[in-house]
């Protein structure tokens, strides 16, 4: 039977997300936003609380304790009694759905250009629909992916497991004991004779093969496709999160440090000719733009240049790469003018308390992110771990308070998601890859949204694993340790990258990088979204 108290968790867990995502949805959406994509809101909403939900559903697997032997039957006590074999099925599917099929149809949908405005100001053009325009884009995402999908489980969805051989005399050679049945008809440890020289004479002669055998298993699509968006996401999560883990610290004790203060009279001049000279800038960058954009539409007569063209390949990524440091700065210039309107007109409206919060957070985050660097050298990557470190700690706090240990998973779980999309974000901004969508208050686009919630989403399986292989003392009894630890481990092809630790090694690695590059370069560096030479090059470009 499930555990009432466990049910009730679950019932409070699924409103609480659905809560904090509809705040974040209303709060961060923009105004643009506010009457439309509806569609793209709960697509947004509901993979919100998906991605919370893959997180949280290790510290209930903790709390149901359903992998302890003693769950069959004879020792329940401790066992929720919850199917998390099947909760953890729900996830393994929902994710691929929501990553490959509604986040991207919504992004198509969001973004389709409708034709309205030609549609009114032409002759017998009619608008284009938005829907058979994000239907046409998604067909091609679902026969990549599906094909994808199919070849891989085709192919690669065997695992092998290891085994000893032990070899056991036969069991009428044993000594033999009659057990007397209670009134009750229960069965009792205490009704088992003290073990003889017989039976000791029956363990001494068990013989276990040196060598290591090999279970080969084929695994189900649903495991499978969990170990394959798992290992898909390992490689942006390794990235993301160990800048995260650095940055998140550092960016949240410097908001306390550069927290707005009143100017006088001199220092509110300056500042204004400052800033209103990086915005006349950009203007002029902005039309520099516009012009190499028109004359190059002239010049090819409205035709790119062909993907099989050298020369236009490397002018499209000098575009785009110009483009989005345009952008960058755009966006720098105006978390500056922001921090100018808080220490002049809106100095007495500004909350004095967000700064504290911030240094507070950032504390918190140092000292998680710390335990994280050190759990990970003292007891995931040595072959021997040099203690259980975190674990002893939960288990620790099992002894007088179990729901702690519970909770403190579930906080160091999700830490590790949060830092995954700061390090997306602060990536972004200083190697302009990728366009980069920060969640601001009030200012927060639906693509941004559905961009984010897609990272989160890829993120959230490798999280899990990662939470799991660093917590498996603790985490031993849990249904996902099953999974992860045995059937996913031995994966054909993808199990090498866990075996081997792979991503745990490039994990730290990028984590000390960032922290060497942070200290050495600031946390701001100009040198990439510096206005004056965008335009300066821009001009050098057009002769």
């Amino acid at each position: 039977m499930a555990d009432i108290f466990l049910i009730c968790v679950i019932v409070i867990g699924f409103v609480l997300l659905h809560i904090v995502g509809l705040y974040l949805v209303v709060k961060y959406q923009h105004p643009d936003d506010k009457n439309d994509a509806y569609i793209p809101k709960m697509v947004v909403l509901l993979g919100f609380v998906l991605s919370g939900a893959t997180v949280l559903l290790l510290p209930l697997d903790v709390a149901n304790n359903e992998g302890y032997a003693g769950c069959d039957g004879f020792d329940t006590a401790i066992c929720g009694g919850l199917d998390m074999e099947l909760f953890w099925k729900i996830i393994y599917w929902l994710i691929p759905i929501w990553i490959f099929l509604l986040v991207p149809t919504c992004t198509f949908y969001y973004e389709a250009d409708d034709g309205m405005l030609m549609a009114g100001t032409s002759v017998g053009v009619k608008p284009n629909s938005r829907i058979k325009e994000a239907i046409k884009y998604e067909l091609f995402v679902v026969v990549i992916f599906g094909l994808i999908f199919a070849l891989t489980y085709l192919f690669l969805n065997e695992t092998a497991i290891p085994v000893r051989e032990v070899t056991a005399p036969k069991f009428s050679d044993g000594a033999l004991y009659t057990i007397t049945p209670v009134s009750n008809a229960t069965f009792s440890a205490s009704q088992l004779a003290p073990m003889g020289n017989q039976d000791v004479a029956v363990l001494t002669s068990n013989k276990a093969n040196e060598t290591l055998g090999t279970v080969k298993l084929g695994v189900n699509p649903s495991v499978f496709y969990a170990g394959l968006m798992s290992w898909m996401g390992w490689f942006l999560f390794a990235l993301f999160g160990a800048v995260g883990m650095a940055a998140m610290p550092l960016d949240l004790i410097l908001a306390f440090i550069n927290r707005p203060r009143h100017m006088d009279a001199v220092e509110f001049a300056e500042a204004q000719v400052l800033l209103r000279d990086r915005v006349n800038e950009l203007v002029n960058v902005g039309e520099l733009l516009k012009l190499e954009r028109e004359e190059k539409a002239q010049q090819n007569g409205g035709k790119g240049g062909g993907f099989f063209s050298r020369e236009a390949r490397k002018a499209a990524a000098e575009e785009k790469k110009t483009l989005l440091q345009f952008k960058q700065a755009v966006y720098l210039l105006e978390e500056d003018a922001e921090d100018f309107s808080n220490c002049t007109e809106n100095y007495k409206n500004y909350n004095p308390l967000i700064p504290y919060g911030c240094l507070l957070g950032g504390i918190v985050s140092f000292i998680i992110s710390m335990c994280w660097v050190l759990h990970i050298i003292l007891y995931m990557l040595p072959k021997t771990p040099v203690t259980p470190f975190l674990n002893g700690y939960f288990r620790w706090f099992d002894k007088w308070f179990p729901l702690f240990g519970v909770l403190s998973v579930a906080i160091f779980s999700f830490y590790l998601l949060i830092c995954a999309v700061k390090g997306c974000f602060k990536f972004g901004m200083r190697f302009l890859f990728f366009q980069v969508h920060p969640m601001k208050l009030n200012k927060t686009y639906m693509s941004s949204f559905l961009f984010n919630i897609a990272l989160v989403l890829l993120c959230a399986l490798p999280v899990v694993q990662f939470s799991v292989t660093a917590f498996q003392d603790y985490a031993r009894n849990t249904t996902i340790n099953q999974v992860v630890n045995v059937q996913l481990k031995y994966l054909k092809f993808f199990g090498w990258f866990w075996r081997n630790q792979v991503f745990e090694i490039a994990l730290m690695c990028l984590v000390l990088l960032t922290c060497l590059y942070l200290g050495c370069r600031g946390v701001r560096d100009s040198s990439g979204s510096n206005s004056l030479q965008l335009r300066d090059r821009l001009r050098s470009r057009r002769g």
